[in-house]
């Protein structure tokens, strides 16, 4: 059959048949060339064949464009591979010369190309191969950087930060298939640390002294760039009563429903209040390097360093109490943007601290600025133990991402600023 419809030319016949027809078209998003097809490209290159035939058989003249993708992060690894600097990242790239880089690029893209125009044809996929475009063709570049152009014209191209599971060592995010190909079970430290209230606070709730909120994290390197602290509104919170290293009254504040996991069924509390009552009251910062900016504007913020509310508290770990780092999370950032709560972020994009981290390791005295974040946990651990606001260090089993082409690296979520279309503000048109 397939020798048929070649000899035939039953796709060029069918678009002449469609030729005075309403017009669809269609794009194929490009496959990368660099790689052997494999049987998953079988169902998605399928399932981009059965819209065009549809609306071929409803009578519209659908020219379907093929394209080969010659950008992005498999070509780069395949050629990092070949190289032998995978292991750099983005400074082996520099090291070996970007322009030698983009040639081999360019040299790799097409190795399978035969292989895949094979492929192609015995699965019956009807697509232009003759007239392909190129993505680092440089009609094509013009073509997207045109495009731009006209969203930025009308409004519609802006910058702001999007969470994403980046990958430091290699300078890119990753896609949600190429996440969970990596996950793992590891063990992280866990550790249960005092946000100290400030004193008009602690005076606000009662506390004849010290107060502190508990927050629970596995991540502490991200406690640099805390901004808030999230309690669910309508949970209840208990103030326990305890003396601290130095013999003085001291309320800490959690989950009610959690105090006999972190202090026994003895503990002594000093009252139980509902989350809302929480709202407002501000505390120190265990790390103060500088102040937030606003998380849009990128002005100066107005609101941090306070406890907030948020739909996704819950008692299965923690403390009822979430640290909040809009650098570092999907939902601490949707929430505290949500709220205009500001936004601090202390890593670079290698994954390393910037140099605004002053703080040394208390054990040797290295610099924590320029470590690898996840590295310096173990620093900042006790940095907070030395200062008297580690209430409890653990260690924690779970599954954890890890780049699955750099098996070794972890991947972190990372706030990347970047322009984005506003296409939300069209959802009612594309749902009419």
């Amino acid at each position: 059959m397939i020798r048929f419809w070649q000899e035939q030319g039953i796709y060029r016949q069918s678009l002449e048949r469609r030729k005075d027809g309403p017009p669809f078209v269609f794009y194929e998003g490009p496959p990368t060339a660099n790689g052997m097809p494999h049987p998953g490209h079988c169902l998605t290159r399928t399932i981009k064949d059965i819209f065009p035939r549809y609306k071929t058989m409803d009578g519209h003249y659908c020219a379907r464009k093929s394209g080969w993708g010659t950008h992005g992060l498999p070509v780069e690894i395949e050629v990092c591979k070949e190289l032998g600097i995978i292991d750099g990242g983005k400074a082996a790239i520099e090291a070996y010369g970007v322009e030698k880089f983009n040639r081999a690029c360019i040299e790799s893209v097409f190795r399978y190309k035969k292989e895949w125009e094979n492929l192609t044809d015995r699965i019956g996929f009807w697509v232009n191969l003759d007239e392909a475009y190129v993505t680092f063709h440089q009609q094509y570049v013009e073509s997207v950087w045109w495009s731009l152009k006209q969203l930025f014209d009308r409004g519609l191209l802006y910058q702001g930060h999007k969470v994403v599971w980046w990958w430091a060592q290699g300078g890119t995010a990753l896609s949600a298939g190429e996440v969970g190909e990596g996950y793992r079970d590891v063990d992280d430290p866990a550790i249960t640390v005092r946000l100290n209230l400030t004193d008009d606070s602690a005076a606000r709730i009662g506390a004849p002294g010290k107060a502190a909120l508990l927050v629970w994290t596995t991540t502490p390197w991200t406690l640099s760039s805390n901004c808030a602290a999230c309690v669910g509104a309508e949970m209840d919170y208990a103030f326990v009563r305890r003396q601290d290293a130095e013999g003085r009254e001291e309320w800490l504040i959690l989950a009610a429903a959690l105090v006999p996991k972190y202090f026994g069924e003895d503990a002594e509390i000093a009252g139980i209040v509902p989350g809302s009552d929480l709202l407002g009251l501000r505390y120190e910062p265990l790390f103060n390097y500088g102040d937030p900016e606003h998380i849009e504007t990128g002005g100066k913020s107005n609101r941090h360093w306070e406890v907030i509310s948020g739909d996704f508290v819950d008692l299965e770990t923690g403390t009822g109490i979430v640290h909040m780092a809009p650098a570092f999370g999907e939902d601490d950032y949707r929430v505290c943007r949500d709220l205009g709560i500001g936004f601090l972020c202390y890593v670079r994009p290698d994954g390393t601290f910037d140099e605004r981290v002053t703080d040394v390791d208390p054990y040797d005295q290295t610099p924590i600025a320029g470590q690898f974040c996840k590295a310096a946990d173990k620093a900042i651990t006790r940095l907070l133990k030395d200062r008297g606001q580690l209430l409890k260090h653990e260690q924690y089993r779970h599954s954890y991402p890890f780049c699955p082409r750099a098996e070794n690296d972890p991947l972190i979520q990372y706030a990347r600023k970047s322009w984005f279309i506003r296409t939300s503000q069209f959802r009612g048109q594309f749902l009419a």
